[in-house]
């Protein structure tokens, strides 16, 4: 038992390296120049990229305050109280005794399996956001691709530039004379963030209310709260197109990045959607595997059916003779 509890301690600490080492790499993607951004080139007059400034993410209709606030906040208290009615179910339906009671020791130390499973998902869903920010912030940093609005930031010189023709593709790296704070944000679109993050938040969520939530009654409405979260996150995406933040290349890679992780990490934990089974409920396979490997056939002794015939002759006998 020591070195059981030893090492489920040994995996707890190795989680938390790895949750901390995830946190600190997203750290350094978002607000440090660790990683310098490709410098990637440009046609001149290139319409791909003259679309007007949208101005700063905090104008925009979807701002990134309110957008973190939702991925942040709403999954929480979904899963806060999610999980707060499936105890109470189970409490309720005397099933409490069929759940996990542990969750670093053994039988010896006890711990609500409300607080377990709610850790359990919510730094699940952490780990999935940190994540997902990583991959979409090294996408931005090793392809360097050009927001609609690039060209309006970055105000080449095209007399310097030599540009007399819209064939000639532009690689000086000091083409732009615009602030050079607003052209590094502009090479950086490729995938989108905000709609990475929004729709891994809208495809954890209902992964989780789809393979969680049991309750009679939510057969109607377990499926509108999920389209409703997935169609939050669409329109998150078509925000930043119609707005010329991004290219529809970018939205459909954020997309694909966010579902993509949101999946993996359900698949993976997938015994985390489900409650334990009863002990009494075993399947067919662990009940043939208590069987004996080998049915040996009872053998009738044939003194079992002499004794009968002696019983009944001596009883004939005692009959005769007169004795009790």
């Amino acid at each position: 038992i020591f070195l059981f509890q030893f090492s489920l301690t040994i995996m707890l600490y190795f989680q938390m390296v790895i949750m901390a080492g995830t946190v600190m790499l997203a750290y350094y993607f978002e607000y440090t120049d660790t990683f310098t951004v490709n410098v990637q080139g440009f046609f001149c007059f290139d319409s791909s990229y003259t679309k007007p400034y949208p101005g700063p993410d905090e104008s925009s209709d979807i701002p990134p305050v309110l957008l973190f606030s939702l991925v942040a906040g709403v999954p929480v208290l979904v899963i806060i109280v999610g999980e707060t009615v499936v105890f109470c179910l189970q409490v309720a339906t005397r099933d409490f005794e069929n759940q996990e009671k542990t969750l670093l020791t053994g039988d010896c130390c006890y711990i609500n399996p409300l607080v377990r499973r709610t850790v359990r998902f919510l730094g699940i869903y952490t780990f999935g956001l940190f994540a997902t920010d990583i991959f979409v912030n090294a996408g931005q940093v090793v392809t360097g691709n050009l927001a609609p609005h690039f060209l309006t930031v970055c105000k080449p010189n095209y007399t310097a530039l030599g540009c007399h023709q819209f064939t000639q593709f532009i690689t000086d790296v000091h083409a732009c004379t615009g602030n050079p704070d607003l052209v590094t944000k502009a090479r950086r679109t490729f995938p989108s963030k905000d709609a990475a993050l929004s729709i891994y938040a809208a495809m954890y969520l209902a992964m989780y209310i789809t393979n969680t939530i049991k309750a009679k009654g939510t057969r109607l409405a377990k499926p509108v709260l999920c389209l409703g979260l997935m169609c939050l996150a669409f329109l998150t995406g078509i925000n930043r197109v119609a707005e010329y933040r991004n290219h529809w290349s970018d939205v459909i890679a954020g997309f694909f990045i966010g579902i993509s992780i949101a999946v993996f990490l359900v698949v993976c934990v997938v015994n985390n959607f489900k409650g334990r089974q009863a002990e009494q409920e075993k399947s067919p396979i662990d009940n043939l595997a208590q069987m004996p490997m080998i049915s040996i056939p009872r053998v009738e002794s044939p003194l079992e059916k002499v004794s009968p015939l002696l019983e009944v002759t001596l009883r004939s006998t005692l009959r005769v003779y007169n004795m009790p």
